[in-house]
């Protein structure tokens, strides 16, 4: 029977803080062995199912859904489901999978493999970009060493789907996994879960699965120990832009934006940031008290997303850099519904117009109107995300947005902004 172990210098990034290794020795030293029950340890699987639902734990990977709800969809016990850790980062400004899976990639399998034994899975895909060569050899890597040392019970395969802003999207993904063309599917309830190969499939963000593999070994109650009650524990939050150190922090939920913000040394005064990534919002100086948690962030038009803050320093122009962004987001539609193909490129082209002083006021009360047919009209979120992050840009950058609009010049530089934060400006595998 599995016990619970008593949690010392614990943490997602705690095996790399104290041994600066990712290798499977170091990770036993830090986290003991996985915390994974056997077939015949019903009371184990019960505790384990129970301490799950009692943490709160919500998806990391953008749509913060409850762990414990996707796990009872598929259903404790079903044979032959499929587990698929979702690392594959499509998000431009993001870079915590793939510092998990290159610093800590153990402790995201060891969550997979719990989870597959709460399911009777008979699998598990671990899906890495095709464009991450180096974090998929880390990870083949890790996987030998767990094979030698037969720890797993269920075999982990290496998956390598196309690097895609929306072939991280969990139906995307599966599609793509079974055979099909990887595009998101049209769902009204996310609770129903996916099928693979005509099994259930339970898709879990790679951070998902490391939080996961923490509380089999500590618990419920030492995961609430952080964060608030309506959002316990910790997240990876990566923050990039006009900072100093940008990097990948672990933080407690509800920790004040400002605060995540402060962590990478911001190099210039703070203009605004962007949250939750190309599909998040962008929050002015007066927003950056809000605590970084669903609830609040929610209440200023914005959330968690997939942990991602971009620091906008008062010398660069925001429409300049929502037009990029948007750009960008028009270009990785999956082509198989009108407001992603037509509208994107149109809500793009109405930003470009407005950032390099071609646009009028027509320009904007077009864009205005393109926003609204936008939204809610798409056969995924991608274009919803879109239409926030632009209306935020509106909003927060007012004034600038006002000057683009009547053809005087911007108070900012918009050279300085005209590229999205591109993988240049990640972390470079410096966690916090």
């Amino acid at each position: 029977m599995t016990t619970l172990l008593a949690p010392s210098e614990t943490g997602l990034l705690a095996s790399w803080t104290a041994h600066h290794r990712a290798d499977l020795a170091a990770h036993l030293q830090s986290h003991g062995p996985p915390p994974v029950p056997t077939r015949a340890d019903r009371a184990g699987t019960a505790r384990l199912v129970a301490e799950l639902r009692a943490s709160g734990l919500t998806g990391r990977g953008g749509a913060a859904f409850p762990s414990a709800v996707k796990l009872a969809a598929v259903g404790a016990g079903r044979r032959g489901a499929t587990i698929v850790v979702n690392a594959m980062e499509g998000e431009p400004a993001s870079d915590k999978d793939r510092v998990l899976l290159t610093v800590v990639p153990h402790l995201v399998v060891d969550g997979a493999q719990v989870l597959a034994r709460l399911l009777g899975a008979r699998r598990v895909v671990l899906c890495v970009a095709d464009d991450r060569d180096h974090t998929a050899a880390r990870v083949t890597a890790a996987l030998a060493e767990r094979a030698a040392a037969g720890i797993d019970p269920v075999h982990v395969e290496l998956a390598r789907p196309p690097a895609r802003y929306v072939s991280g999207e969990e139906s995307a993904l599966v599609s793509w996994l079974d055979g099909g063309a990887g595009a998101p599917r049209f769902r009204r309830d996310k609770a129903v879960p996916l099928t693979l190969c005509r099994r259930p499939a339970l898709v879990h963000n790679a951070e998902t699965l490391a939080h996961v593999a923490l509380i089999a070994r500590h618990g419920a109650a030492w995961f609430r120990s952080r964060g608030n009650e309506d959002a316990p524990g910790t997240t990876l939050v990566t923050v990039s832009g006009a900072v100093e150190h940008p990097a990948v922090h672990e933080v407690p939920l509800g920790m004040p934006v400002a605060d995540v913000v402060a962590l990478a040394r911001p190099n210039a005064p703070v203009q605004a940031a962007l949250v939750g990534g190309y599909g998040g919002a962008w929050l002015g100086p007066r927003d950056l008290a809000t605590p970084c948690a669903p609830g609040p962030l929610a209440r200023v038009g914005a959330g968690v997303g997939a942990g991602v803050l971009v620091v906008l320093g008062e010398h660069e122009c925001g429409v300049a850099a929502t037009a990029a962004i948007a750009g960008f987001m028009a270009g990785e539609s999956a082509g198989q519904c009108g407001p992603c193909v037509f509208g994107l490129p149109a809500l793009a082209d109405d930003l470009d117009a407005l950032a390099d002083g071609r646009g009028s006021t027509v320009t904007l009360e077009r864009l205005w109107a393109r926003l609204a047919l936008v939204e809610g009209r798409g056969a995924c979120r991608h274009p919803d995300g879109v239409v926030r992050m632009a209306r935020s840009a509106l909003a927060v950058f007012a004034p600038d947005v006002a000057a683009h609009a009547a053809g005087r010049a911007c108070r900012h530089d918009p050279t300085a902004s005209r590229r999205h934060p591109s993988p240049s400006a990640r972390s470079g595998g410096r966690t916090a």
